[in-house]
Order: C-alpha cells, then sequence, then structure tokens
C-alpha cells in the first residue's frame, strides 16, 4: 500500500478520531491506520451568524471536536494521545448552512429547494498533536478545509418521496446527492490529513503531509468502483434488461434468466447489483425476490425513454470502452487510437448496423443537450436555418419547438441522411426537412443562421479552416452563427468531461468560450452572447459584421499596437 511508509512511523503512536462517523472510520482504516475511536462531547451550538464564510464554521466545529477529546483523555481515560482528528461537514446552498431537517415535511421542503441547483459540501478537519511536557500538554494546531461542489438533477416527485421516505435525508450533512439518492458526494472529511510523527533515527518531530498519497488511494477507490459499475450497465443494457422489466414488471431471476437467455447465477448477480447502484428496486413476492425498474432507470435507460441514453450507452461499450483501453498507447504517441481499433474490427466498423448504432449514440446526447442550447437566445429574427452536421435533427426539432417562426435544415452527409428516418420523431414537424451533401466539398444551404453543435472540437485546424470560410462565405452580413460546444474553464482546470473527451486525441482539440469567439472572429463573426447552460453544452451566438466594421476593428488594433 502506497502509505505504509508514513503508516509505520506512527507505530506505537496513539492516533485517535473524535468522531464516530461510519465514513470516517471506513476512510482511516482502508488507508491501513490504527486508531481508537473517542467521539467528542462537544455540542454544535457555535453561532453561525459569527462567522463570515461557512467553511470558518466548519473548521472552528471541528477544532472544538478535537480539542474537546484531546483535553478530556488525560483525565477521563488516563492517557494523553499523540494525535487527535476531528472533522465537521456541514451543506451550503448560497451561503446558507442548512441544518439537519427536523421531520419528513422539512426534508422535502430542504431537498426541492436542492432540486436542479449547485451546493456546496464544506468539510473542516482539524488535527491536535499533543506534546507532554513535565505535567502538562502542550496542543499544536493545524486545521484546513475542503469544499466540493455537487449538482442536483431535477428530481421528480416520487424521487423525492422515495428518498425521503428511505430516511437517509434525516441525516442530510453525510448524505449529498448528486444525481439521486444512490450517487452522494464522496465524503473526502479525511482527504488530507497532517500526522506529526517522532522519527526516533533523526530524534526529531517530522510533520508528515500524506495529502496526495490519500488522494491517489481515494481516486483509486472511486475509479475502481466507477469501472465495475460501467461493466455493470453496459452488461444490463446490452441484455435490455431495463426493457424487459419495464414491458414486464416484477419478475423473479429465473423468469429474467429465461427472457436473456443467459445463467440463474449470473442473472441473480447482475440484478442485485443494479439494485445497489438504485437502477432497479427489489421485493418479496410469494417468498420469491421480484424486480422492477427505479424511476432513473425507466427514464433514461429504457431504449424508447424521450431522453433515453441506451444507444449511448451501447456506443460507449462497443467503441468507448475498447478505444480508452489503448489510452497508454495514445498518450505515448499523441495520437487517436481509432484506426488500431477500427483495423482490428474492419467489418464491423463498415456494416450499416454500426453506423445506425453510431448515429443513435449521438441522438441520445444531443436530445440531452439539445434544448439548452435551443432556448439559450432569442432568435426570433431569423427565419432560415441550416443545422450543419446535425445527424438525427435532434437539436432541430428542440429549435423549432423553441422558436415557432423558424425553419431548420439539417445538412448531413448522404449515408447519414438516409439513417435519419429512423430517429423522426412520431409527429414530425415540417418545418424541419434534411438534405444531403459534405460541408467540406459542396455548397452550403442558403439560410439566415448557421447551427454548429459539437462539430468543431473535432475538426483539425486544416478542417476547421475550409468549413468556417465556407459559412463566412454563405453568410451575409447579419447572419447569425449558433455554437454548442463544451467550453472549458480559461484556465482549463474543468470541466471533466471535456478534458477527458480530449483524452481520446481526436483530431480536433478542447476549446475555451473565449478561444472559440477569438477562433470565430477570425472568420468575421462577432461574438453577441455566450450563455453557459446548466446542460451539457455551452453556446454561443456569433454575427456577421460588416465589412466597415472589421475594417475599423483591424485599425484601431493597428494603432493600439503602434
Amino acid at each position: 500500500m502506497v502509505l505504509n511508509p508514513v503508516i509505520s512511523k506512527l507505530a506505537g503512536k496513539l492516533v485517535v478520531l473524535a468522531s464516530a462517523s461510519p465514513r470516517r472510520l471506513e476512510i482511516l482504516r482502508n488507508a491501513g491506520l490504527r486508531f481508537e475511536v473517542v467521539p467528542s462531547w462537544f455540542k454544535e451550538t457555535l453561532d453561525k451568524r459569527l462567522f463570515k464564510a461557512p467553511h470558518e464554521y466548519a473548521v472552528e466545529t471541528a477544532k472544538q471536536k478535537a480539542l474537546e477529546v484531546a483535553r478530556r483523555m488525560p483525565l477521563k481515560h488516563l492517557k494523553t494521545p499523540d494525535v487527535v482528528i476531528g472533522a465537521d461537514t456541514i451543506v451550503t446552498v448560497d451561503g446558507i448552512i442548512l441544518e439537519k431537517p427536523v421531520d419528513k415535511h422539512d426534508a422535502y421542503r430542504m431537498l426541492s429547494s436542492l432540486s436542479g441547483k449547485e451546493h456546496s459540501v464544506f468539510t473542516g478537519v482539524a488535527i491536535v498533536l499533543c506534546h507532554e511536557k513535565e505535567n502538562e500538554v502542550d496542543y499544536q494546531l493545524i486545521d484546513f478545509y475542503e469544499e466540493t461542489k455537487v449538482k442536483f438533477a431535477d428530481l421528480s416527485e416520487d424521487m423525492l418521496w422515495e428518498y425521503i421516505n428511505s430516511g437517509e435525508p434525516m441525516c442530510v450533512r453525510k448524505n449529498v446527492n448528486s444525481e439521486t439518492h444512490r450517487v452522494r458526494a464522496i465524503d473526502r472529511s479525511l482527504r488530507d490529513v497532517f500526522i506529526n510523527v517522532f522519527c526516533k533515527q533523526e530524534q526529531i518531530t517530522v510533520l508528515w503531509c500524506i495529502s496526495g498519497l490519500l488522494d491517489m488511494l481515494y481516486t483509486s477507490f472511486v475509479v475502481t468502483r466507477s469501472l465495475f459499475l460501467s461493466q455493470a450497465l453496459f452488461t444490463a443494457s446490452k441484455l435490455r434488461v431495463f426493457d424487459l422489466l419495464h414491458t414486464n414488471a416484477e419478475l423473479d431471476v429465473e423468469q429474467v434468466a429465461q427472457e436473456i437467455k443467459a445463467s440463474v447465477r449470473g442473472t441473480r448477480c447482475l440484478l442485485e447489483a443494479c439494485v445497489s447502484l438504485g437502477l432497479l428496486k427489489t421485493k418479496e413476492k410469494s417468498s420469491r425476490p421480484v424486480y422492477r425498474n427505479t424511476d432513473l432507470a425507466t427514464r433514461f435507460l429504457c431504449s424508447d425513454a424521450h431522453f433515453s441514453l441506451h444507444g449511448y450507452i451501447q456506443y460507449c461499450n462497443d467503441v468507448v470502452w475498447p478505444l480508452f483501453s489503448l489510452l497508454e498507447s495514445a498518450v505515448l504517441e499523441g495520437s487517436s487510437q481509432r484506426e488500431k481499433l477500427q483495423e482490428s474490427q474492419s467489418a464491423a466498423y463498415n456494416s450499416q448496423e454500426v453506423r445506425l448504432r453510431f448515429m443513435s449514440a449521438m441522438h441520445c446526447t444531443a436530445r440531452i443537450g439539445a434544448t439548452a442550447v435551443a432556448v439559450a437566445f432569442d432568435l426570433s429574427s431569423y427565419k432560415t436555418a441550416c443545422d450543419l452536421g446535425g445527424c438525427t435533427g435532434a437539436v432541430a426539432n428542440e429549435l423549432v419547438k423553441a422558436h415557432p417562426e423558424l425553419s431548420v435544415s439539417v445538412f448531413d452527409l448522404p449515408a447519414v441522411v438516409e439513417l435519419s428516418e429512423h430517429f423522426h420523431p412520431q409527429h414530425a414537424d415540417n418545418r424541419v426537412s434534411f438534405q444531403a451533401g459534405d460541408f467540406f466539398k459542396d455548397e452550403l444551404p442558403k439560410a439566415d443562421l448557421y447551427i454548429l453543435v459539437r462539430v468543431l472540437h473535432d475538426l483539425t485546424d486544416e478542417k476547421l479552416h475550409v468549413l468556417l470560410s465556407k459559412v463566412a462565405d454563405a453568410c451575409t452580413p447579419g447572419c447569425g452563427l449558433l455554437l454548442g460546444e463544451i467550453f472549458l474553464e480559461e484556465n482549463r482546470s474543468g470541466p471533466s468531461l471535456g478534458l477527458l473527451q480530449a483524452l481520446s486525441m481526436s483530431e480536433g482539440k478542447q476549446r475555451s468560450a473565449t478561444e472559440y469567439s477569438q477562433l470565430l472572429k477570425n472568420y468575421g463573426f462577432i461574438t453577441a452572447h455566450v450563455k453557459h447552460t446548466n446542460g451539457l453544452l455551452g453556446a454561443m451566438l456569433c454575427i456577421k459584421g460588416r465589412l466597415f466594421l472589421h475594417l475599423i476593428m483591424a485599425t484601431m488594433k493597428s494603432l493600439h499596437l503602434q
């Protein structure tokens, strides 16, 4: 274990955790640390109004917890600890600290206020180092805090009450939802621990900082769980377990195994794993457990659900997972491994079935981000739009819903247009049309507004120049360009989704909003609005400027440089 060199230095030292929290016990035990548990008697009655920031309250409470135990133990336990660790976790929304709910109705009020919003979880940590000097004890204090941002999904009434009735919200500061109550923010209260160790060889006191090592340890736990979770989800989706239980609710293990043509033992393990992940529910019926979908599975995992991710999950299983298994080679070579994968699966990659599966994956992800992009700006001044590389028309359909006066033409490759009918809504809007063509080679359809959603990030500089030059030539002054992309933070520290996608080493690159704005400016487009939506994608609306305006801007820039 990576912590062995540090843990060994604590041999013979009395380390005390001033908390009975099961999670904090688990973290320290998993780290290989030997310690005693002495819950603090400190009453959490500090006046929150006295603290300028929420984290100060959490840190001070952690200090008082640790100090109370450090001072009590020599008197009540007749032994002096070497290290006492205290921690306190709080949840804040808009700078206000949330209290523990007093009852179910209070829990509903609190969770309703969190639904669809981002909030912060602060954990204050205090380490008390105890040094015995003659007849007194000297206390050295180290404290710090950690903030974790958590985003709630928009939770339905059923999901809220299911969670409330489970009893977990009554300890809201220890269980924080990010998607549903099955997915909790990791309690990182002991992520950074400073351990004071007496080094006998040097006869000096050494302060060990093991925060980086613990980060590695916690990350490995999360990654391992994510790997297992992904494979369980991929397998259940591929075997259409969620579709089966949507059509035939409350089947037992033998019935499911028979329908998916799998072993009873394997099916039981898969179903139980899905229950633990909050994807399935189980109950006793005629002395046998039966299974059914949770609301989460019904909304996102059934193939016919409006926001179904079934196609995307299949694509991840068949393409993304094998591609990222070659990540080491991609990093060493600095190039995409997609061609290697295609060579090993050449027949499959050229099949219509795989193209259809790819389109299904794109359709799933497009529908999730399409609404946020479609409603981001007032587009009432535009009557005709052209969605370049619009694939199945998911974005186009959301646009015509949001803007009644707009008609959209989806311009994509002939093979894509041919298969797009598989994804048309049941009641297709005649304001959405499809036109086959190659936007690198063919003339672009005339329009007032051109749309590029999740296109530019995947193109080389050469292809970008070709496409944006063609769009600029097709636009008259005043024409618009609507861009939908993942916008990186300016310091490239997030969001992780965009940076992880960049690891695929595709031909293009992920950019910040400023970088996209500068890129489009080079082709005569002036950024009018930028919106960081709550969805997967950010949105940017640019206007094709008039020639004299660009001449003025160029002149001013020249004068400024002089």
